[in-house]
């Protein structure tokens, strides 16, 4: 049997510098899925207001549907509770991981692949979206700067793909 598990990151520990963009791995983050019928019990559980319209995020919370948000806090944070039965509350930590894409040219990268249209995606706004055939949320943090949360499974082939658009 093995002495300690060793996991690798799927993608490079230091950033990768393109034509006016650069990408580099997001700060480890606790990640948290959380459900409920109403926002007010999901704020209640985490004594914290929490965006309420699709796309909208605030305090580390991206509501991402009607009844579906997505908690990023400092690793090592312990789950939210609930006691009351009334919000689901799933560690997803380890499922995803997050690039961090800044620079002139961030929107741009971005869209060669998502078919959204980032000239009118505001600062503070999260989504789930893809790019080309996976499934990303994206979280505008700055005119120039994108965090990308993937699938760790599709983290090595989205880092390149996005790599290569950064030289182009």
């Amino acid at each position: 049997m093995s002495e300690a598990l060793v996991r690798s990151d799927p993608i490079p520990a230091g950033p990768f510098l393109g034509r006016d963009a650069s990408l580099k791995a997001a700060p480890r983050l606790a990640r948290y899925v959380l459900r409920a019928r109403a926002s007010a019990a999901v704020e209640k559980v985490l004594g914290a207001q929490i965006p309420t319209a699709i796309g909208g995020f605030a305090n580390g919370v991206a509501c991402l549907g009607p009844d579906e948000w997505l908690m990023f806090a400092s690793d090592g944070r312990e789950s939210p509770v609930d006691e009351s039965g009334s919000v689901s509350v799933t560690e997803v930590s380890d499922r995803s991981v997050g690039i961090i894409l800044e620079g002139a040219r961030a929107a741009e990268i971005l869209a060669t692949g998502c078919p959204l249209d980032l000239d009118h995606f505001a600062v503070g706004r999260a989504t789930r979206t893809i790019y080309e055939t996976v499934e990303i949320v994206i979280v505008r943090e700055a005119m120039d700067r994108f965090h990308i949360e993937v699938w760790r499974s599709f983290a090595p082939w989205l880092w390149t793909a996005l790599t290569t658009a950064a030289t182009e």
